[in-house]
């Protein structure tokens, strides 16, 4: 029996794609988001722009899937001790993530983007990558018993995600240690 499950038109290189991920990383970094374009991915991935094109429709996918691959890696925080030590450790790789990775730049390009661009808003609706990660670490934290579990799970990615999003955003914050531990706990008090 035949597999039929590939899409149509020539296999996906994963060389090709990791050139691209790395080219709009690398591009995000030097020239920034408004000076991205799809050729000039292509040109520094140093692959065709149908390749870009059949695989991406906009420089934001591109972007969104280079954010959302180290995003899960840096984002996924082991098994603390207890809620708290975890929910620090969260806050902690979030704050590390939004301000010292490229990842990170590249994330909250979008979120800027999003701001007047309904495409890349349903993009990072459909592709949640700090809600993903903080859902994984409050389900944790539930199976601790720390949190409720009739607690609104999106409310609760909310307040533990907004406050250091919102920080980092407007006033370029970088929590202490100190300040992540208040807020871990503060978030488990509520």
């Amino acid at each position: 029996m035949a597999d039929n499950s590939r899409p149509p038109g020539r296999p996906r290189s994963e060389d090709a794609r990791a050139a691209v991920l790395r080219a709009v990383d690398d591009m995000l970094v030097d020239e920034g988001y408004a000076a991205m374009t799809m050729k000039g991915i292509a040109n520094r991935a140093k692959v065709g722009r149908q390749t870009v094109y059949r695989w991406w429709s906009s420089k934001a996918e591109i972007l969104l899937e280079a954010s959302a691959t180290d995003a899960a890696r840096e984002l996924t925080v082991p098994q603390g001790p207890d809620a708290e030590a975890e929910i620090a450790g969260f806050l902690t790789a979030l704050s590390t993530f939004l301000t010292d990775s490229d990842a990170g730049l590249a994330y909250r390009a979008l979120l800027g983007e999003a701001q007047h661009d309904r495409k890349v808003a349903e993009l990072l609706r459909g592709t949640d990558v700090l809600g993903d990660a903080a859902r994984a670490v409050i389900q944790s934290a539930r199976g601790r018993g720390a949190l409720k579990d009739e607690s609104d799970l999106g409310a609760l990615t909310a307040e533990l995600v907004g406050p250091i999003v919102s920080r980092i955003l407007i006033e370029d914050w970088r929590g202490r240690p100190d300040e992540l531990q208040e807020m871990a706990r503060r978030f488990l008090s509520r």
